[in-house]
């Protein structure tokens, strides 16, 4: 499966990454790299994670999650959690952490 990380700026401070494919230590160095630029960007406030499309991610890419919230970003996962994803979450209580919503347009009318 095609891996694709789209980056979409949005007024306001938000910024929207969309994730598609499978995201393991050896896939997500073009994820890690677009949550650097949104953490490092000094107009980013809030960044929504788009995970709709996403077939798989392990705990590399719970850590990189993890990573941003200590940015002191918002960050909002959008749309159903891959099942290994969801199921990691629910292993180390990593739903306490984030917020979710059902999809994209329900995290930005947060």
């Amino acid at each position: 499966m095609e891996q694709l990380v789209l980056v979409h700026p949005e007024p306001d401070g938000v910024r929207v990454i969309t994730c598609s494919g499978e995201f393991d230590a050896d896939t997500l160095e073009p994820f890690r790299q677009a949550c650097a630029q949104a953490a490092a960007d000094p107009h980013v406030h809030w960044i929504i994670l788009d995970v709709t499309r996403i077939a798989f991610a392990d705990s590399s890419m719970l850590n990189e999650l993890i990573k941003v919230l200590r940015t002191g970003r918002r960050l909002v996962l959008a749309g159903p959690l891959p099942h290994q994803l969801d199921r990691l979450f629910d292993l180390t209580s990593a739903h306490q952490l984030f917020t979710i919503t059902d999809k994209v347009e329900a995290a930005r009318e947060l």
